[in-house]
């Protein structure tokens, strides 16, 4: 088998449980890697802490990324909040794009980048978490080339972010938390060359263009998937099936982009915000006819039979949505929550 050039960056995504993940797999790597370590863990747009944290823990230096900061070996970055991390081919790029999987910093994005510019030089990992951000971009990895490590669900705090993975590549390496570091370690030192997707890889370019620029059109699109009758949820526009196969995925012309998981996951919550919003007006209709009712009560309107005979249907009303909404909260697995 051809021997390729050696691995050189090493992209790990984590959410829900992540931190004392991260701590445990940067805590194991020696002061000497030969490699850049990347890092996105969903901060969302919050302060974060996270170099810090994990900069304790390791032999390595930990920071927050720059835009257009050079990689340096040996060096632990991690995605700063509300900015898509990429990498290009000597350097980061921090991006205001579109949210994937309506979170940025996402996991799929870096991947992505790593897969098209680094090639089977890049390793991927996900570790825990919650849905499935990280398991396309795997995917992308695996497709061009690379090496992948996941860690194993059954050791995981949110087993949701693996388990996808798993259903998404057949990875070099499967194992718990402990594992995960020296895993690494000896993925830089395997040499060995695996098969590379060109359609595959034209399809991630495509995509890190859109995370890069934050400019999508429906003539990109089209050139990724077909035209879904859906529309997306962050902006109400026409949304497009990417691709075939696991993960299902969609992407709408401004650039959001989501799984069918994370996707139903919003539209579930906003289902439930819904109906929690439909008690609140019913419950605010009521208490205006009661005051309504008070008054013609106190003034002997003839308006007070009418307004007494609003109130029961109201009341019933108010109880059957509110119902449909504890349903609706109860029907999201354990697991899921966080």
């Amino acid at each position: 088998m051809e021997k390729q050039s050696a691995r050189s960056v090493v992209v790990v995504a984590a959410s829900l449980g992540g931190l004392q993940a991260l701590k445990s797999v940067v805590s194991r790597l020696p002061v000497d890697l030969p490699a850049s370590i990347f890092i996105v863990m969903h901060v969302g747009s919050w302060p974060s802490q996270l170099p810090k944290l994990l900069d304790a823990e390791s032999r390595l230096p930990v920071v927050h990324a720059s835009d257009g900061e050079a990689i340096a070996a040996g060096t632990v970055y991690v995605a700063p909040p509300d900015r898509h991390m990429l990498l290009g081919d000597d350097k980061i790029v921090l991006s205001t794009a579109p949210k994937e999987n309506f979170t940025r910093p996402a996991a799929d994005p870096l991947f992505r980048s790593a897969a098209v510019n680094y090639g089977g030089r890049a390793i991927g990992v996900v570790l825990t978490g919650k849905l499935d951000d990280g398991a396309a971009g795997l995917k992308a990895i695996h497709a061009c080339g690379g090496y992948t490590i996941v860690q194993d669900p059954s050791t995981c705090v949110a087993p949701d972010m693996p388990k996808a993975a798993l259903k998404a590549v057949p990875p070099d390496v499967v194992a718990p938390i402990e594992d995960i570091g020296p895993a690494i370690v000896r993925a830089l030192t395997d040499y060995s060359s695996k098969g590379f997707d060109v359609n595959a890889r034209e399809r991630a370019a495509l995509e890190l263009k859109i995370a890069a620029t934050g400019y999508s059109s429906p003539e990109d699109l089209e050139r990724l998937g077909h035209r879904s009758s859906m529309t997306c949820p962050d902006c109400g526009g026409v949304i497009w099936r990417i691709g075939e196969g696991y993960p299902l995925r969609y992407r709408c012309h401004t650039g959001h982009a989501f799984s069918a998981t994370s996707l139903e996951e919003q539209q579930r919550s906003g289902a439930e915000d819904a109906l929690w919003s439909a008690v609140r007006r019913l419950e605010e209709k009521r208490l205006l006819v009661q005051e309504q009712l008070a008054l013609a009560e106190a003034t002997d309107s003839a308006d007070a039979a009418s307004l007494l005979a609003e109130i029961v249907p109201l009341e019933t009303a108010i109880e059957a949505v509110r119902r449909l909404a504890l349903e609706s909260a109860a029907s999201i697995p354990t697991e899921s929550i966080g």
